[in-house]
């Protein structure tokens, strides 16, 4: 059953527009609170928000809905999501809140939920929720007397800051080390820059400006261009892209080459298992992931586990099989022993502190294998009927498969987030990619017209 609400990461849509309105949100909250409440104690609830315009009127809404479920609201203002993650369990919580849409761009946003153990919400927990949104919960709410109150909380950077830098071995330094960091205009403006000049490093920040509009805007992991030009006129050691709730990264190396997340899975887990830190015999990885990085680890002795898109499936299947180190190649890294959900700045710390130990450029570090040639190309359609199901483009992914063969592979999946078909293919044969990417998109984009 298609959920009405819930996608792949939450609540995600236009602002001001279903399902991103304030009234949603309201009962959004409302819903959430009334799920989580269990005991006589007072209930909590932490809110954390990047920096789009939108947050505001999300933010209002949702403590309206969790104070009238009678929780206590603490307002974290922006913060990192993995803060809100951490924030929630360290601040003994029933339930964390992020409203961000990661990222996408500033007239989008979205709602984040964490239960108190700091881990993201499960299909069902989610399907529960989603339940009571259309109903008439005015039975469940509190009383006058058991209403919620709304605080809001300092030094939320400060804590997040100390947490980050404590997942770098003890006594290491990154004094020396020239690192240009793009915030995104999002969520870390303030506490990556802070982080990284605090381990000693030297430290170039652009994106860290927000004005509620510009968040994701030409900058952060969606745009490393900008990054990749003062990397190269400042002669840095590294650049680091965020996006817009710092969930998520991308490096660029020295010689200003961007490095996706499927190199830096490469890199911890080969660094990890080294040290006798690598848990679970392996990575898990989602369905994009490149082929190069399954070939790497084989060759490690290690196993590649794929899983749905998105970092909560990855997360759900380490936590069930005991691994440490997942992520996606889009920059989601999840390390279970730091974290429960995607940290951009902690694993660009892991990075760094590979190259910090072998003390080589981040351009060798982060050179494990040669990618098989993959394209990914997204098809925007409407919501009039689902492309996928069009018997021309079904023939059109039958025949793509078949020309790829068995050493290859074809991923065809909406995406979660955006009205967007995404469409990855990758083989050895960069000519055969290209041909089965080119005649899929085009089929779609007649039927999506």
């Amino acid at each position: 059953m298609t959920n009405k609400y819930f996608g792949t990461d939450g609540i995600r849509g236009k602002a001001n527009s279903f399902p991103m309105t304030a009234e949603i949100a309201m009962k959004v909250g409302m819903a959430a609170g009334i799920s989580f409440r269990r005991g006589n104690h007072r209930h909590r609830v932490v809110i954390g928000k990047d920096t789009r315009l939108s947050g505001y009127m999300i933010e209002n809404a949702l403590v309206a809905g969790f104070t009238a479920a009678g929780m206590d609201v603490f307002l974290l203002g922006p913060v990192p999501t993995p803060a809100v993650a951490m924030l929630t369990k360290s601040m003994r919580c029933d339930i964390g809140v992020m409203i961000s849409a990661s990222h996408n761009v500033f007239y989008d946003n979205g709602i984040k939920l964490f239960g108190p153990d700091g881990y993201k919400l499960s299909d069902e927990f989610e399907a529960r929720i989603e339940a009571l949104i259309d109903k008439d919960m005015s039975s469940y709410l509190a009383s006058a007397e058991e209403l919620g109150r709304a605080t809001r909380v300092e030094g939320v950077v400060d804590r997040y800051v100390e947490f980050a830098k404590r997942t770098l071995p003890q006594g290491m330094s990154l004094e020396g080390i020239r690192i240009v960091v793009d915030c995104a205009n999002g969520a870390a403006y303030k506490a990556a820059p802070a982080a990284l000049w605090e381990l000693g490093a030297e430290v170039i920040t652009i994106g860290d400006e927000p004005n509620g509009f510009n968040i994701n805007s030409g900058c952060g992991s969606t745009d490393t261009e900008k990054l990749s030009r003062r990397v190269h006129e400042t002669r840095a050691d590294i650049g680091i892209a965020l996006d817009g709730d710092a969930d998520r990264v991308l490096i660029v190396d020295e010689k200003a080459r961007t490095v996706d997340g499927d190199q830096m899975m490469a890199v911890i887990s080969e660094y990890w298992q080294d040290i006798s830190r690598l848990k679970g015999g392996g990575v898990v990885a989602t369905i994009m992931s490149n082929l190069g990085l399954e070939r790497f680890l084989n060759g490690k002795d290690l196993e590649l586990v794929r899983t749905k898109v998105g970092d909560r499936y990855v997360v759900e299947h380490m936590r069930k099989h005991g691994f440490n180190l997942g992520g996606e190649q889009s920059g989601h890294m999840v390390m279970s022993d730091f974290t429960t959900t995607g940290d951009g700045l902690i694993a660009a710390l892991q990075v760094l502190s590979v190259v910090r130990s072998t003390n080589r450029p981040v351009s060798e570090v982060c050179d494990k294998f040669e990618p098989v040639p993959q394209i990914l190309e997204n098809v925007r359609y409407t919501d009039n009927g689902n492309p996928l199901e069009d018997k021309q483009v079904v023939e059109a992914i039958k025949d793509g498969r078949s020309r790829l063969g068995d050493d290859g592979r074809l991923v065809i999946r909406a995406s979660g987030t955006e009205p967007l078909i995404r469409v990855m293919a990758e083989s050895d044969d960069e000519t055969i990619v290209r041909e089965v990417v080119d005649d899929i998109v085009s089929t779609l984009r007649k039927i999506a017209a």
